[in-house]
């Protein structure tokens, strides 16, 4: 039988502060569609005509930041509605978040305020699953999402979870398989340590994956909200994450939850200036254009490298034949054999904080900003003390776990 564990009650701080908002608090928090290369990239693509699947709790097409960008669904939990746009199970918040960071549009009838995802113009299949939930198979949601997507056009993957496991079951072997067989790039969260994953787990440690960790704002390797080990292909930004949120709003959280869809959207930036390229050439471009953090050739911590958006698109790579990063299909061959025959489904595991740090609302809808911000002497000091004493820890990506 598998035990459902809750998650634990989140302290939420929000103080109402009347002061002076910038023109766009939401994008002014959107550190790395800068730093990373992202508003440079765009003037060579924006990820136009690319699908990308997002297998998750569900997406809230009605925020305004993701207005017209989920064009296909499906729920695999049998709790959703069948277009995959009813957010299910729990911490359903979770696929809206991921998709706004992976392909936000902002909010054309606010002057443009609100997310714009690394991929802005890319388009979105939704796949609704539900974690924690008693007698639903999660491993098996997965697969069959993964099946749906490609036979729906999905030219890219996003998985922000983990099984907390190296190994994975045989029913992946046949989903992720057939995503390779049909050319299809896939992107995986490699966990959290706060969230009980000390080393990367699958599907990341699936061969063929771009398994992704993150970093903090000042680009070092996060303690909390990441992980290590060696199959690690890129890292991005996974703290301090501004995303959107079912209801209309917008919340900061942190994980490689988060840093996954930024990777998935670099990859749809160049499927789609590269529309003659393979996954295998993707890929390859992907960990060829990574920026060496003090090391000269890989890094348990880092992988290949910090992504780099505007190198990943004007890099001069040669052809390889093969993916980079491994073949499932080698693997099964050499390796499936000894193992048992099948994995016990995995012990649902949800996050022991919510993501939620703070609540952001753009400058045009609410020009006071829910911010502990300095400047008022007794305001500040509350917050800090109030921050120090029950300051969230890092959100990681929603885990699945091996009994």
């Amino acid at each position: 039988m598998r035990k459902v564990i809750s998650s634990a009650l989140a302290i939420l701080l929000t103080l109402s502060l009347s002061t002076a908002a910038s023109a766009d608090p939401i994008r002014d928090r959107q550190y790395w569609l800068n730093d990373f290369g992202f508003t440079k990239a765009w003037q060579l693509s924006q990820g136009e005509g690319i699908k990308v699947a997002v297998i998750d709790t569900g997406i809230d097409a009605t925020h305004p930041s993701l207005a017209g960008v989920v064009v296909g669904g499906i729920d695999v939990s049998g709790l959703g509605s069948s277009d995959g746009l009813t957010p299910v199970g729990q911490n359903s918040y979770h696929g809206t978040m991921v998709a706004s960071l992976l392909a936000g549009r902002a909010n054309p009838e606010d002057d443009g305020a609100g997310i714009l995802g690394t991929a802005p113009k890319a388009q979105l299949l939704s796949v609704s699953m539900a974690f924690g939930v008693e007698g639903l198979d999660t491993d098996d949601q997965i697969a069959r999402g993964i099946i749906w997507a490609v036979d729906n056009g999905a030219q890219v993957i996003n998985l922000s979870l983990t099984r907390n496991s190296v190994a994975w079951p045989e029913t992946w072997d046949e989903a992720f398989g057939y995503a390779f067989e049909k050319d299809v790039v896939i992107v995986a969260a490699v966990g959290n340590r706060e969230d009980g994953t000390e080393q990367v787990s699958a599907p990341a440690t699936i061969p063929g994956v771009i398994a992704v960790a993150g970093v903090d704002k000042n680009a070092q390797a996060s303690e909390l909200s990441s992980t290590s080990g060696f199959t690690i292909a890129v890292t991005a930004p996974a703290e301090e994450l501004v995303a959107a949120y079912p209801g209309g709003e917008y919340r900061i959280w942190s994980g490689t939850s988060g840093a996954a869809p930024i990777v998935s959207g670099m990859v749809a930036l160049i499927r789609s200036l590269y529309p003659e390229l393979d996954a295998a050439n993707v890929v390859n471009r992907v960990i060829q254009s990574a920026v060496k953090v003090g090391f000269e050739d890989y890094s348990s911590s880092y992988g290949y490298g910090l992504i780099d958006a505007e190198k990943a698109l004007l890099i001069e790579t040669a052809e390889v034949s093969s993916n980079p990063l491994g073949s499932l299909s080698e693997w099964i061959e050499l390796y499936r054999k000894d193992a048992p025959p099948e994995l016990t489904p995995g012990e649902i595991l949800t996050p022991i904080e919510s993501p939620v740090v703070e609540i952001v609302q753009p400058a045009s809808s609410a020009p006071n900003l829910w911010l502990p911000l300095a400047g008022y002497a007794g305001v500040g000091l509350l917050a800090t003390f109030l921050y120090f004493a029950f300051r969230p820890k890092a959100r990681g990506p929603i885990s699945l776990k091996r009994k």
